[in-house]
C-alpha cells in the first residue's frame, strides 16, 4: 500500500496538480456539520445541497466500496493588471475570469483516473468531481493534508494561499491517508471583520444568504435592498474575505511552475479582468453567451449578471451610465426594472449632490 500511495501521489503531481493528498473515504466532523448548517437555513436557495445531503456527508454513498479520496489543488495564476483610471468597471471573482475550471480540471482528473487504473495493475472503481457532485472537496482536501479550512471557510495552503481550484477522486484503492494540516488562523479575524454584510455567523461558519458571492451567483430573484450598497462594484462573486487574508498577502508569492500549461488554460480573459459596466449593461443574451463561452461566469445567467451590473452602476456614482441604466428601467422584466430604478435613484442623487457641491464651492471628491 505504501508504494502504491507514493506512486499515486507522484502521478497526481505529474498530471500538473500543485498539491495531492489522500483522505479516508469516511464521514468527518466537517461533513457531518452540513446537516446542521442546512437546518439553520444557511444554504438559502441552494436546494441541490439538500437533495443529496446524505451523500455529501458520507462519500461511501457516492461510490460503493470507496476506501480513499485523493484530493488535488491548483493555485490560480497572478492577478490581472490594474484597471485604467476613469472607467466605471465591475469586479469578477478571480476564479471566474478565465476558462471554466470545472471543465479544465475535470478533463485532467478523468485522465488521472485512467492512469490510476494502469498504476494499480488491476480493475478499480473511481469517480472524480470538481465542484460538480455530492462531495465536500474542501473538507476532504483538509483531511488529506493539502491545507486547512480557514475562518472564512476557504481552504488555505500556507505556501499558495487560498485562491485554489480543488478536485477529488473517489476510489476503492486502499491508499495510506495523509495527516491533516494544523489550523494556522490563530487569533486573526481579518476575514470576519472585513465582510461588509457580516455573513459569518461565527468563525468557520458562513451564512450563505448574507454572502455577496451567493447573492450575485446563486440567488435568482431580487437582491435585498439592505445588501445592494454593500455589493459595491461586484458583478460576479466576491473575493474580499480572501483579499484581506494574511496568507494571501505574503510578498513575493508566486504559483509553482506550470509545465503542462494547466494554469495557463485558466488565465483571465482580458475583457473579464475588469469589465466596463457600460459594456456589461449593453450585453444582450446572444452577446453574453458569446462573451461567456466556456466560462464559469455562466452560473449567474444573463439576467443575473445584468441585475448585478445595475447595482454596481448605481454604486459607481458615474452619471455617464444613466442612459444604459434607463434602458433596463424600460425593460419588460420586473427584476431588471426594480434594480434599474434603484440604480437610477442612486446615480441621480449623486449627480445632484455633486452639482450642489460645485455651486457652493465645496468639492465632493
Amino acid at each position: 500500500m505504501e508504494d502504491l500511495t507514493s506512486r499515486a501521489l507522484a502521478l497526481g503531481q505529474a498530471m500538473g496538480f500543485d498539491r495531492v493528498g489522500v483522505a479516508p473515504a469516511l464521514p468527518t466532523p466537517q461533513t457531518e456539520f452540513l446537516r446542521q448548517w442546512v437546518a439553520r437555513g444557511f444554504a438559502g436557495e441552494m436546494q441541490y445541497l439538500v437533495r443529496r445531503l446524505e451523500e455529501r456527508v458520507d462519500p461511501r454513498r457516492v461510490l460503493e466500496g470507496a476506501r480513499s479520496i485523493i484530493a488535488v489543488s491548483l493555485a490560480l495564476g497572478p492577478e490581472a493588471e490594474e484597471t485604467p483610471p476613469g472607467r466605471a468597471v465591475g469586479s469578477v471573482a478571480r476564479y471566474a475570469r478565465g476558462d471554466d475550471y470545472h471543465r479544465v480540471l475535470g478533463e485532467r482528473l478523468r485522465a488521472y483516473e485512467n492512469e490510476l487504473v494502469t498504476l494499480a495493475g488491476q480493475p478499480i472503481r473511481t469517480k472524480s468531481y470538481v465542484d460538480t457532485g455530492p462531495v465536500q472537496e474542501r473538507a476532504y482536501s483538509a483531511q488529506a493534508g493539502i491545507g486547512w479550512i480557514g475562518k472564512n471557510t476557504c481552504l488555505i495552503d500556507p505556501e499558495l494561499g487560498s485562491h485554489l481550484f480543488l478536485g477529488v477522486v473517489l476510489t476503492d484503492l486502499p491508499l495510506r491517508a495523509n495527516a491533516p494540516m494544523a489550523d494556522h488562523c490563530g487569533t486573526c479575524r481579518a476575514c470576519l471583520d472585513a465582510c461588509p454584510t457580516r455573513a459569518f455567523d461565527a468563525p468557520y461558519v458562513l451564512d450563505a444568504t448574507r454572502c455577496l458571492s451567493y447573492a450575485t451567483i446563486e440567488q435568482r430573484g431580487a437582491i435585498p435592498d439592505s445588501m445592494r450598497e454593500a455589493l459595491g462594484d461586484r458583478a460576479f462573486g466576491c473575493d474580499l474575505c480572501q483579499e484581506v487574508c494574511p496568507w494571501n498577502s505574503r510578498s513575493g508569492r508566486r504559483p509553482p511552475p506550470d509545465p503542462l500549461g494547466l494554469r495557463a488554460r485558466l488565465a483571465p480573459r482580458s475583457e473579464w479582468g475588469a469589465p466596463g459596466l457600460e459594456w456589461l449593461l449593453g450585453l444582450d443574451e446572444k452577446n453574453w453567451r458569446t462573451a461567456t463561452r466556456r466560462m464559469a461566469l455562466r452560473r449567474s445567467g444573463h439576467r443575473g449578471l445584468l441585475r448585478n451590473a445595475l447595482i454596481a452602476a448605481g454604486n459607481s456614482g458615474d452619471s455617464a451610465l444613466i442612459p444604459a441604466v434607463q434602458r433596463h428601467a424600460a425593460s419588460e422584466d420586473p427584476l431588471l426594472v426594480d434594480h434599474a430604478v434603484w440604480a437610477l435613484a442612486r446615480l441621480r442623487a449623486t449627480s445632484r449632490a455633486r452639482a450642489a457641491g460645485r455651486g457652493s464651492g465645496v468639492t465632493t471628491s
